[in-house]
């Protein structure tokens, strides 16, 4: 693998895309090619990166697939994480995985990443983790030389969910709501940490592995809030309200909004329970994690990219 060979990127105007392409060029790699579906968010990516190859196409349809010709490598990042509708999870998870391990089979790619997720490990039973478990057996029975990375809850520039949508929800009201007392430990990964391990293994290729990724640090979800509202030095009073009220409230949200930031769903994966190991990061990947404090201070107070936010 050389910095001149083409490098193909699905999912790539998504969170671990975007942040994907600033560390690739970093490294020196000039070859990008990067496919989404998602218009407004390409376009960022394009305004950002003006040298990078930007594919406008639904993967899902199967169009387009010439764009994989002469691929060196691929780096799956394609999924639907939230959503209404089970349709949307399948359409995006399955469907567009098997047109993309076609193109790979028909140009005989090298290598490719796959990026699946912790959940496959979850406790939680919802169609996010019921197509993200189907679509990595797909690709570790396709044939294919591959790997897999499972990474717990991420953050970082361009977060246009979670702990972005979070924070910038935290700027606008007087009053932040948490479910209960607010204890759900989470083991929150930084992006950036996360691509240079990806960049480690479209370097060195370890055939056939899977590495669950798991961010250093164990943090309760209300101390991930107070550590937002330090950083960005916000006002918000932090309230505790009960799990059922929460709950019911999101489920009217839900009602209203065709994009609900935040699902009942999401909800009771966050009080599953769900506790997971990882590899050691620097020794798998050479790759030592930033403190989740400083992390979130790089996210929210980077000049040149924590003012960019996504569409969902």
């Amino acid at each position: 693998m050389t910095k001149q060979d083409k490098i193909i990127l699905t999912g790539a105007a998504g969170l671990v895309g975007q942040n994907l392409v600033v560390q690739l060029k970093k490294k020196g790699y000039r070859n990008i090619v990067a496919i989404d579906k998602h218009a407004y968010n390409l376009k960022i990516l394009k305004q950002l990166h003006p040298d990078v190859e930007t594919v406008l196409a639904d993967l899902a349809e199967g169009n387009k697939q010439d764009v994989f010709e002469n691929a060196a490598c691929v780096v799956m990042l394609h999924a639907q994480i939230t959503g209404k509708h089970s349709e949307l999870f399948t359409r995006n998870n399955i469907t567009a995985t098997e047109r993309v391990l076609e193109a790979i089979h028909q140009y005989k790619i090298p290598f490719t990443v796959h990026i699946s997720s912790s959940v496959v490990n979850s406790v939680a039973a919802d169609d996010y983790t019921t197509t993200k478990k189907h679509q990595e057996k797909m690709v570790v029975k396709s044939g294919i030389k591959q790997c897999v990375l499972r990474p717990t809850l991420m953050f970082g520039w361009f977060d246009p969910k979670h702990l972005g949508w979070l924070s910038r929800f935290m700027e606008r009201i007087p009053v932040f709501p948490i479910p209960g007392d607010g204890r759900y430990m989470r083991q929150p990964l930084y992006n950036k940490d996360f691509c240079r391990m990806i960049i480690h293994c479209i370097e060195n290729q370890p055939d056939g592995v899977i590495y669950d990724v798991v961010g250093n640090e164990q943090v309760d979800y209300v101390d991930i809030i107070r550590t937002i509202k330090k950083v960005k030095k916000l006002k918000t009073l932090i309230i505790h309200i009960p799990y059922w009220l929460f709950y019911a409230l999101l489920k009217i949200y839900a009602v209203f909004s065709r994009k609900p930031p935040f699902t009942a769903d999401q909800l009771k994966a966050l009080i599953a329970g769900d506790h997971f190991t990882g590899v050691n990061t620097e020794e798998v990947f050479k790759v030592k994690q930033i403190s989740f404090e400083g992390a979130i201070r790089e996210t929210f107070c980077d000049e040149e990219y924590s003012h960019i936010v996504l569409k969902r």
